[in-house]
C-alpha cells in the first residue's frame, strides 16, 4: 500500500465508519487503546533502592517503561537464555500501581551483546534476531501497550534523506532489518502498538532538520512497503540552549497523523548544561522548551502519550554524561533531586490534564 493509498484507505475508513460499517486498520485491544497519559522510565535498581521513586511514579504517572530491563544484554545474556525476571518485576510494579507499561527496545544499533556479535553468517544473525523479537513480544503479548520496535535508525548527520545508520544489523541483514523487526513483532502480537523511535529532530539546527527529513523518508518507505507501523516516537532529548522548531515540528507531526500514525513523546528530558543562571532561571527555560515542544505536537491533535526518561533529577542519565562546567547538577526532569515538582511538571500537567 503506498502512502497515497494508505491515506485514501484511512479516509475511506472514516467514511465507512460514519455509514455504520466496520473498518480495522490498526490494533484495537483494550490495553493498546487505553489512554496512556504521562509516564516515566525507570530501572529496577533505582525502584528497589529508593522507595521515593516508586511513590513519585505512582503519584504522577499512568504508565512506565523500563530503561534497561527489556534491552538485549539484560534480557538475553546468551543465545540460549531469556531472563525476564527484572522486566517482570517492573511490570508487577506497574500493575500494583494501576499503571500501564510499554516496551523498549527490540532492535537497536547499540547494546548488542557479545554473543550476538560473534555470529558471523547472515542466516545465523537472522535466526537470532527473529528468535529474539518473536520470543520477547510473544512473552509479553497482551501485557504491554506498545513497543519501540526499532530504535535510532537514522545517523546523526545524514547527508541525504535516504541515509540510514550503519549498524551490526545492516551489515548482516541489509535495510531489511527494519521491516523484518516490525513484521516479526506483529506476528507475535497482532494487537500491541508498534513504534519506531528517534532523537534530535525537534530543534531548528541544520543537523536536526536533516535528520527529521531522513526520519520522514524512512517512515514513508516503511508505509509504502506495507510494514505494520502504528506509531512514531519522538524521543525529545532536548537541548535547553536550542529553540524548538515549532513550525517544522508541527508540520511533521501533522503529516504523520494524516498517514494514520500515532505520535508518542518517548524519552523527554532537557539537558541544561549550556545554560547560565540560577536554578530557577534554568528551570524556566527548560519548561519553555517542553511547552514549545508539546504545543507544536498538539497542533494537529492531543499528545496521548508523554514519557520522560526518568522522573527525578536524582536518577537522570544526563548528570552522568553531560556535566555542567560550574559543577552544579543538571536539572533535566519534572522533579528535582528531592522529588519536588518543578515548572517542567506544570507543563506536563497542562498537556495531560484530561488523561
Amino acid at each position: 500500500m503506498t502512502r497515497l493509498d494508505r491515506r485514501e484507505f484511512l479516509l475511506g475508513g472514516a467514511a465507512a465508519l460514519a455509514a455504520g460499517a466496520s473498518v480495522s486498520a490498526a490494533p484495537a485491544s483494550k490495553l493498546a487503546q487505553r489512554h496512556q497519559g504521562f509516564g516515566a522510565a525507570a530501572t529496577l535498581w533505582d525502584l528497589q533502592a529508593d522507595p521515593r521513586l516508586g511513590e513519585a511514579i505512582s503519584t504522577y504517572c499512568t504508565q512506565v517503561v523500563p530503561v534497561l530491563e527489556l534491552k538485549w544484554p539484560m534480557l538475553r545474556p546468551n543465545a540460549h537464555t531469556f531472563n525476564f525476571e527484572r522486566a517482570d518485576a517492573i511490570l508487577d510494579f506497574a500493575r500494583d500501581n494501576d499503571l500501564t507499561m510499554r516496551g523498549h527496545a527490540l532492535a537497536w544499533y547499540h547494546d548488542i551483546p557479545d554473543w550476538a556479535k560473534q555470529i558471523k553468517d547472515t542466516r545465523g544473525v537472522e535466526r537470532a534476531y527473529v528468535d529474539h523479537i518473536g520470543t520477547v513480544v510473544s512473552y509479553y503479548k497482551d501485557k504491554l501497550t506498545s513497543w519501540d520496535v526499532v530504535n535510532e535508525p537514522i545517523p546523526d548527520n545524514p547527508r541525504s534523506p535516504k541515509d540510514r545508520r550503519d549498524t551490526f544489523w545492516t551489515q548482516h541483514l541489509g535495510q531489511n532489518w527494519i521491516p523484518l523487526a516490525f513484521r516479526t513483532a506483529a506476528a507475535a502480537d497482532p494487537f500491541v502498538k508498534l513504534a519506531i523511535n528517534e532523537y534530535d529532530i525537534e530543534s531548528a539546527k541544520d543537523s536536526f532538520i536533516a535528520k527529521r527529513a531522513a526520519y520522514r523518508h524512512l517512515i514513508m518507505d516503511l508505509l509504502d512497503q506495507g510494514v505494520p507501523l502504528h506509531a512514531v516516537g519522538l524521543q525529545s532529548h532536548l537541548h535547553a540552549e536550542l529553540e524548538i522548531d515549532t513550525h517544522g515540528l508541527a508540520e511533521f507531526v501533522t503529516e504523520l497523523r494524516s498517514w494514520g500514525l500515532e505520535v508518542y513523546v518517548t524519552e523527554l528530558d532537557v539537558d541544561d548544561q549550556k545554560l547560565t543562571g540560577n536554578p530557577a532561571e534554568r528551570d524556566a527555560i527548560v519548561a519553555k522548551r517542553v511547552n514549545d515542544l508539546l504545543t507544536a505536537i498538539s497542533t494537529s491533535g492531543p499528545v496521548r502519550s508523554i514519557l520522560t526518561w526518568g522522573l527525578s533529577d536524582r536518577y537522570s542519565w544526563i548528570n552522568g554524561v553531560f556535566a555542567r562546567a560550574d559543577k552544579q547538577p543538571n536539572r533535566p526532569l519534572p522533579l528535582d533531586g528531592e522529588f519536588k515538582p518543578k515548572p517542567f511538571m506544570d507543563v506536563i500537567s497542562k498537556f495531560t490534564k484530561d488523561a
